[in-house]
């Protein structure tokens, strides 16, 4: 159950979250009282605990209008990340965790998600089509450099000759440029590469365990360098905190090989509205009004419209000038185009042990 007393009996440093709101299923809650005892004020740092998930199915599927993709797979859940503004934050809530504190501190990985996604590749009545990774929560966080499970599945993919998209952050992407180049020469992958900001003071107070913005620039060139398409991903556009440095995401990133170019505005859903705005008033007390003047504006006088069509590129004059600056200055830099749909008529699935081989 999350409350606050993980934030009362620890330290926090690296954490861009400031509390552990209540999980919204459960039944009680708990509440930090100070009884005047004395504490030692030298307290544990909060630490990461992952546990593992047996998974019974690894594709999950989804009827969004506002995304070109129709099926997910997610290694893990929770991220190491830490990003305030994640939309995911919510979804810690479904595993009786808080989205807050939990959800960056809480994880769980799915050691058997490879070997689930090579049986539902395997069945004949699957058909192909892109599967995305990254659009939840992080496939290359801190985690899976010991754990692996994001390369296992790649693996599983390139042997079916299965399309991937993948979304990310984290520089540990570029150990499987071997798997994704080959991949990639076969029209089978491309990759997103989010940036947020070029401040590196503002990234690690928004996103507290991601790579730099510079190391970030260098894994564009590095994967562009192994012949992986790469789109840079301005997203996350913070009203009245990032929004000014569009251009120059898009213009350093042009420059480290990105060859196409996306954005969306910041969407606060359910607990992630009072986690952005308690980590904004402590960490920019001064403009703390100004951002949320302006996140209203965009989503219609509130912290968040839910509504498909609007929720990711907002509305109003604010999100109209955000849209036109990302025009022209994606049209200047010749990022302004879609990249190519990725193969499917390639899919086949490979022998398995106890199959009749063909005798032709």
């Amino acid at each position: 159950m999350g409350n606050d007393l993980t934030q009362k009996n620890h330290r926090t440093p690296g954490r861009a979250a400031t509390s552990n709101p209540q999980v919204r299923f459960d039944r009680f809650s708990a509440q930090a009282v100070d009884d005047g005892w004395y504490q030692d004020p030298d307290l544990p740092v909060l630490r990461t605990h992952v546990r593992d998930e047996i998974a019974r199915t690894v594709i999950s599927r989804n009827k969004s209008p506002d995304l070109s993709f129709d099926r997910t797979i997610n290694p893990y859940r929770g991220c190491e990340h830490g990003c305030i503004y994640c939309f995911a934050r919510p979804s810690h809530a479904y595993l009786g965790l808080s989205p807050g504190l939990d959800f960056e501190t809480q994880l769980v990985a799915r050691p058997n998600a490879p070997a689930l996604l090579r049986k539902e590749l395997s069945n004949p009545r699957y058909i192909p089509a892109t599967i995305a990774i990254g659009t939840n929560t992080d496939p290359y966080q801190p985690i899976e450099k010991t754990r692996e499970i994001m390369r296992a599945i790649l693996a599983v993919l390139r042997d079916f000759n299965h399309p991937v998209a993948i979304v990310t952050k984290g520089t540990l992407i570029e150990r499987d440029t071997d798997i994704l180049g080959d991949m990639a020469a076969r029209g089978l992958v491309r990759v997103g590469v989010s940036i947020t900001t070029l401040d590196p003071k503002t990234s690690r107070a928004m996103e507290p365990r991601v790579p730099s913005p510079a190391a970030r620039l260098r894994t564009i060139r590095r994967l562009t360098d192994a012949g992986i398409p790469v789109r840079v991903m301005v997203a996350p556009v913070v009203p009245a905190l990032t929004d000014h440095e569009l251009e120059a995401i898009l213009t350093a990133a042009h420059a480290a090989g990105a060859v196409a170019a996306s954005s969306i505005v910041l969407r606060l859903p359910r607990e992630v509205s009072v986690l952005f705005r308690d980590w904004l008033q402590a960490a920019y007390p001064d403009r703390a009004a100004r951002v949320m003047g302006r996140v209203r504006e965009l989503h219609g006088g509130q912290d968040y419209d839910p509504h498909f069509g609007t929720r990711m590129v907002g509305q109003g004059p604010w999100a109209a000038m955000i849209q036109q600056r990302f025009k022209l200055a994606t049209r200047k830099l010749g990022l302004d185009r879609s990249l190519p749909a990725l193969r499917t008529d390639l899919f086949s699935r490979p022998p398995q042990r106890g199959d009749q081989l063909s005798f032709l």
